[in-house]
């Protein structure tokens, strides 16, 4: 993880002085922009963006500022250990190693379109990790589900236009005994396309508690995962660092060799 660390930090370095290693085929956003249409899940704050200052002075000066407002679990966002441990690690508990690590993308598009509730399982999982070996600890596992292509429509993307809190949501989702699998492997995060790790109708989000319990942080609402190879990317996952947040906003982007 070291080695991984201080290569990531070399390609940035090289950016910074001019090196073009980090064009637009190789660094990937992954991230949703935070606006209007943001989704988050009935009973989250979604965003708001006021203007404050915007505009020019008398003397014809322009000056921009704004105030933003939002859940932690809202958009494309981090959850932390203590999202669902009570003595799991907070958003500023986890260190920048933390949130790096080589990537393996797991394909299961084919069947969420054939059934919207779809629960990853261990068997694709594990038939994953027969084509393209065992997942290493300190991954970052993304389930790519081709959810995002629906965002920001809330009715395709939750099953709901404008669903409440207690309502039945319907996307696909982590199965618990696939997220043990997952904590098992010792992996760093755990991302998603969907608006949750479980799946919409789950009641006791027994795959985030699977990985709180592990120390596993979670990434939720993820975009593009369609343009990462199944193994081979690195991710660098930095959320806002909020003292003792159970979540966070964050920016994940990866490197593609």
């Amino acid at each position: 993880m070291r080695t991984l660390v201080a290569t990531v930090l070399l390609v940035l370095l090289g950016a910074c002085a001019g090196t073009p290693v980090l064009d637009g085929d190789r660094l990937i956003d992954l991230t949703h922009a935070f606006d209007q249409d943001t989704i988050a899940l009935p009973g989250n704050r979604s965003f708001e963006l006021t203007h404050t200052r915007w505009g020019e002075d008398e003397e014809g000066r322009w000056y921009a500022a704004s105030e933003f407002c939002m859940a932690e679990h809202c958009g494309t966002h981090l959850d932390a250990p203590l999202h669902f441990a009570r003595d799991g690690r907070s958003v500023s508990d986890l260190a920048p190693r933390d949130l790096i690590g080589p990537a393996r993308v797991i394909d299961v598009e084919r069947q969420c379109l054939a059934d919207r509730d779809y629960l990853v399982s261990v068997e694709d999982i594990t038939r994953h990790e027969a084509s393209e070996g065992r997942i290493a600890p300190g991954s970052v596992v993304l389930i790519r589900t081709g959810w995002s292509r629906s965002w920001p429509d809330r009715r395709r993307y939750l099953g709901s236009e404008d669903p409440q809190p207690g309502d039945e949501l319907h996307f696909p989702g982590l199965s618990a005994e696939a997220a043990r699998l997952l904590a098992d492997r010792k992996v760093a995060l755990v991302g998603i396309d969907t608006a949750s790790l479980d799946h919409g109708p789950s009641k006791d989000l027994a795959a985030h508690r699977v990985l709180a319990q592990a120390g596993v942080a979670g990434l939720e609402n993820l975009d593009d995962l369609e343009r990462l190879p199944t193994r081979g990317a690195t991710v660098l996952a930095l959320p806002m660092k909020i003292a003792g947040g159970s979540g966070a906003p964050v920016r994940v982007v990866a490197l593609v060799p």
